[in-house]
């Protein structure tokens, strides 16, 4: 982010520093009008190991982010999560190739309480949802994608349902919750998607999640 050649009369521990602040402004700003969750947008980490295999750039990245996660108590995390996703913009992404199991090990490193992980739009589910079974924490909540918003079909209820099940395998209920792969529109000029098409898509999400939640609880 910062410039290889330091910038005059803005040093980059002075450009982290106000990074950082408004960074924090923002998280805080969410918390204070009663957001639920927060969600920090790492669409980056999977970007990262694409542009530097070495894994040196997302170490970098996830060293960042904890150090604003820094600020905010035990309890306040517990309400701040981090998104990941190969990007969607324009039906289209940009890291998609890159193998989740370059990225999560260090996804969970991250000192937050929730984790938003694309995955209906992954070619081999089980694989990944594996994967995150060996690196989740007790403290965790993962929130896996059961809806891809670059998919134009729209998912059944039923169809989510069977993957609300799947991903039960491998992470306990009281730590699973679903969510969208993706934003619909990530950047205001993208109309790709419809408004009536995203609200379907996310309406077979909520039926489909409680179709789950009946199962679980032996309705």
């Amino acid at each position: 982010m910062y410039p290889g050649e330091p910038l005059l009369d803005y040093p980059r521990e002075e450009f982290i520093r106000d990074l950082l602040t408004e960074h924090e402004k923002e998280i805080r700003g969410c918390l204070a009008k009663g957001a639920y969750k927060v969600q920090i947008d790492f669409t980056e980490g999977r970007l990262a190991v694409k542009l530097d295999p070495s894994g040196a750039l997302l170490s970098s990245f996830i060293d960042l982010n904890n150090l604003a996660l820094s600020h905010f108590s035990g309890e306040e995390r517990d309400r701040i999560g981090v998104h990941t996703c190969p990007g969607s913009d324009r039906d289209s992404t940009h890291s998609a190739q890159v193998d989740y199991a370059e990225l999560l090990p260090s996804l969970f490193e991250l000192q937050a309480g929730n984790f938003y992980i694309a995955l209906a739009g992954e070619p081999d589910r089980t694989r990944v949802l594996q994967i995150i079974r060996n690196y989740l924490r007790p403290e965790h909540r993962i929130f896996i994608g059961v809806v891809s918003p670059i998919d134009p079909r729209i998912e059944n209820p039923k169809e989510i349902w069977d993957r609300i099940l799947e991903a039960a395998r491998y992470i306990p209920v009281e730590q699973l919750g679903t969510t969208d792969d993706c934003g619909f529109s990530p950047f205001c000029d993208d109309t790709s998607t419809t408004r009536e098409k995203a609200f379907s898509k996310i309406r077979s999400r909520i039926e489909g999640t409680a179709l789950a939640e009946d199962i679980f609880n032996g309705r």
